[in-house]
């Protein structure tokens, strides 16, 4: 069995998995409050 040395492990994947979600994350929030905002201006 190998020796495992801390800070050695590659984690090039969940970093692109984490930004993917940070970034997917923005948009729906940036949409829903846009949608809001619209709703709440041509609501009557």
């Amino acid at each position: 069995m190998a020796n495992h040395e801390h800070g050695k492990m590659n984690i090039e994947a969940q970093e692109a998995a984490f930004d993917g979600f940070i970034r997917w994350s923005i948009r729906v929030s940036v949409f829903s409050i846009g949608v809001l905002i619209f709703l709440a201006l041509f609501n009557s």
